[in-house]
């Protein structure tokens, strides 16, 4: 049976309020918050209307991006916009916005069709990802930017603090393309040196080369792991000056 907004506002009183809480807002027009937790197979199924919260979800990924931008632009003035990029990238995907949204307990509180709801979709990193966006955007339209951006400050300058180094580094190919790059106008090669296991379960040796040297190598259960772990051996010898002899 078909419901409608208003009913499902006041079905869902007690999980709004704490969600409200968990979040430390309040929201004046308390039917954006709930339309940013209503999935589109819910929406589908059951509400009047279809409404869902693909659209709160397109506007907050723009309000996450900017938010995010401006606390790296004022916490780090001088740092080169590749880096910034990449540290915006490493907090603003898929699988950060899901960490974000399992601080919170969003999956608690999400609408989700019948089939979704018995897949798993709760802890679905795609849907806890989207609904976070959601949320985001429905802030946005009740209290405006500022309400916004301290709420985006508050879950994620701890994460800049305490991983800035590692969310670099999660891209070590690009920031050993960008250090080879400005420095000698040329990158790097990554070759396949090995591979071994049964085809279920390999496991890929990776060696990365400049100008016949082996700068780093990497292990891992796939080729592009295994490409960034050698980047990032790499990217630790030459930014400490080390020999680059490949060992």
């Amino acid at each position: 049976m078909a419901t409608t907004l208003h009913t499902l506002v006041q079905d869902n009183a007690r999980s709004l309020q704490q969600l409200q809480q968990r979040i430390g807002y309040q929201f004046k027009d308390i039917k954006l918050l709930q339309v940013a937790l209503i999935h589109s197979s819910f929406a589908f199924e059951r509400l009047e209307g279809g409404r869902n919260n693909e659209t709160l979800e397109f506007l907050g990924d723009a309000v996450l991006d900017l938010a995010v931008g401006y606390i790296l632009f004022k916490r780090f003035p001088g740092m080169r916009e590749g880096k910034l990029t990449r540290i915006r990238a490493g907090l603003v995907n898929e699988t950060g916005l899901a960490e974000r949204a399992r601080e919170i307990d969003l999956g608690s509180h999400l609408l989700l069709g019948k089939g979704e709801d018995v897949s798993g979709g709760r802890e679905k990193p795609s849907i806890l990802s989207c609904a976070y966006e959601a949320l985001m955007g429905a802030l946005y339209l009740d209290g405006g930017y500022d309400k916004a951006l301290r709420l985006v400050e508050r879950f994620f300058t701890p994460l800049i603090d305490q991983r800035q180094q590692q969310l670099v580094r999660s891209d070590a190919k690009s920031a050993l393309q960008e250090f080879l790059q400005e420095r000698y106008n040329e990158g790097p090669h990554y070759v396949l040196d090995h591979e071994e296991g049964p085809a279920h379960a390999k496991i890929f040796s990776v060696s990365v080369r400049f100008r016949d040297q082996v700068l780093g190598r990497g292990r891992a259960g796939n080729k592009k792991e295994a490409e960034q772990q050698a980047a990032g051996v790499a990217l630790d010898k030459l930014t400490r000056g080390k020999e680059k002899d490949g060992n």
